[in-house]
C-alpha cells in the first residue's frame, strides 16, 4: 500500500471522525465486551458533542490517515499531563490509535505511529506513552515492536466494566 496522507482534524471533520471512531472501536472490542457496555461507552465517549469538544481542546490533536478520499485510521495525542503519565521528562500521550479492519496489516497504523513520534520529537517531548487493554494482545505486540515498555497499569471503564490497561512508554 502506498503511504497514506495524514492531516490534522478540524471541526468540519467531526462527523467523519465520530463515524470512524465508532467503527474502529466496535471492530476492535465488540467481540470481547457486552453489547450493553459497548452501547453505554459509545453513547458517552463518542457522542457528537464529546468529539466536538475534543477537537476544540488545545491540549489534543487528532491525526487523520487518508487513503485517497477514504478515512482509514486516526490517532489522538494529548499534551496535558495526566496522573498516569510517566513522572520523568516531558510527556505526550497517544490516547487513541485505530485503523479500520480493512487497513490493518497495510502499515496505516505504523504510519500513524511514526507521525505521532515525529510530532512528539519536533515539539520537544522526551517520552511518549499510552494505555492499552491487557487483553488486546495484537496492540501490545505492535507497541512493543515500536519500543514501548510497560511501566504500570490503570483502570479503564467500558460501560460498567472496569478493565485494566497496561501503561507503556517510549523514550524519544
Amino acid at each position: 500500500m502506498q503511504p497514506v496522507h495524514i492531516t490534522i482534524a478540524r471541526a468540519e471533520d467531526a462527523a467523519a471522525l465520530r463515524d470512524l471512531s465508532i467503527a474502529t472501536f466496535v471492530q476492535t472490542f465488540a467481540d470481547s465486551n457486552s453489547p450493553e457496555d459497548m452501547e453505554k461507552y459509545l453513547a458517552k465517549e463518542m457522542s457528537p458533542g464529546k468529539i466536538g469538544c475534543e477537537l476544540q481542546d488545545p491540549d489534543s490533536i487528532f491525526f487523520l490517515a487518508w487513503d485517497g478520499d477514504t478515512l482509514a485510521g486516526f490517532a489522538k495525542v494529548n499534551t496535558d499531563v495526566k496522573a498516569d503519565a510517566p513522572k520523568e521528562g516531558k510527556t505526550i500521550e497517544i490516547e487513541r490509535l485505530y485503523t479500520l479492519q480493512a487497513y490493518q496489516g497495510k502499515k496505516v497504523g505504523a504510519q500513524l505511529m511514526q507521525h505521532c513520534i515525529d510530532h512528539a520529537r519536533q515539539n520537544g517531548f522526551t517520552i511518549i506513552w499510552l494505555g492499552v487493554w491487557e487483553h488486546n494482545h495484537k496492540a501490545i505486540a505492535f507497541y512493543t515492536r515500536w519500543g514501548y515498555v510497560p511501566y504500570g497499569t490503570h483502570i479503564f471503564r467500558l460501560g460498567t466494566d472496569d478493565q485494566t490497561d497496561i501503561l507503556m512508554k517510549k523514550m524519544l
